[in-house]
């Protein structure tokens, strides 16, 4: 961007305990074939701040920096906005990478189309081996609408994505009472007040799953994502038909849930409550394979805690091969 120019997108980085990774993030940034943005980073009262100064010292004025006391990413996010000056946000944690077209990709189809959000698909990787593809393993099914963003038919990986900032603001930006699915909160509610979104299923960032995270825990993430259902039930003018769809979607996700108590029940040799979560999850989830599991472990539970075990192992071989051939 030439000095004085206003920009067009807003790039917005919440760092907590970033200095490590936030240098190879800036450069993806700052590598985009896209040039018109300016770089928003907020430190989150994080306890690294003077490795993290060190790390970013070099970038001088093409950073925009502000520190604040912790208020999770939700805060930090809403600072960002709120300081941001370009028509457009996007949002980039600080352990994921941009490719360098995303943002040029991105930004085309929200001028071309009069879009007030698009987002595009994710590679996956962990301890830096590629592990899939966030379409992979949630499959899209556009149109992009109120309803499939509910039932996780549509996905926004938030790193992913570029939307209007005067849509995130009239939606009311991210809800600093949540950190878990606070992302997931503000795409229903931009969609339920008629923000335009869609998808491009080009692979557009590199997001790594860190065991840290606060996506790491499957258990506290589905939990989150209930907590938005009852909040939108709670808070939003839905139709009847709506209502009941998302009373569906809580029943659905409080038996994963239940799922993965059950592993994790197995696992510890907990048995009482491992027969406990698999008839919760049976009975919440209505399919053959909860009721087979269910039956399972009620009559042998050593038995199916031998096969999880197996199974996670040989995951566990086929990571590690992953690694030896890069």
């Amino acid at each position: 961007m030439n000095e004085g120019q206003q920009p067009l997108v807003s790039v917005i980085i919440p760092a907590y305990k970033a200095a490590g990774r936030i240098r190879e993030t800036l450069d993806s940034v700052f590598a985009q074939t896209y040039r018109n943005f300016e770089v928003v980073l907020v430190n989150d009262g994080s306890p690294d701040t003077e490795a993290l100064e060190n790390a970013i010292r070099s970038y001088g004025e093409r950073l925009m920096y502000i520190r604040q006391e912790n208020r999770g990413p939700s805060g930090a996010r809403n600072t960002a906005i709120r300081a941001a000056r370009g028509k457009y946000i996007a949002c980039l944690d600080s352990d994921d990478i941009y490719f360098p077209d995303h943002l040029a990709n991105l930004v085309r189809l929200l001028e071309e189309r009069g879009l007030d959000l698009v987002y595009s698909d994710s590679d996956f990787t962990k301890d830096g081996v590629h592990v899939g593809r966030a379409f992979e393993r949630q499959p899209q099914n556009p149109p992009v609408t109120f309803e499939k963003l509910l039932s996780e038919e549509c996905g926004v990986t938030t790193s992913a994505m570029v939307a209007s900032r005067q849509a995130m603001i009239d939606a009311g930006l991210f809800d600093e009472n949540h950190r878990r699915s606070e992302d997931f909160d503000l795409w229903v509610r931009m969609s339920f007040r008629g923000a335009r979104m869609d998808l491009l299923r080009q692979v557009g960032i590199e997001h790594r799953l860190l065991a840290d995270g606060l996506g790491a825990d499957g258990y506290l993430l589905k939990q989150g994502q209930i907590a938005i259902y009852h909040k939108v039930l709670a808070t939003l003018p839905v139709s009847a038909e709506q209502k009941k769809l998302i009373r569906e979607l809580i029943a659905r996700t409080e038996g994963f849930c239940q799922k993965d108590l059950l592993k994790r029940y197995l696992r510890e040799g907990r048995y009482r409550e491992a027969r406990v979560a698999a008839g919760k999850a049976a009975v919440l989830l209505q399919d053959r394979g909860s009721r087979r599991v269910a039956l399972a472990v009620q009559i042998a539970p050593w038995a199916v805690r031998g096969f999880l075990g197996l199974q996670e192992a040989r995951m566990a071989r086929k990571r590690k091969q992953k690694q030896l051939q890069r």
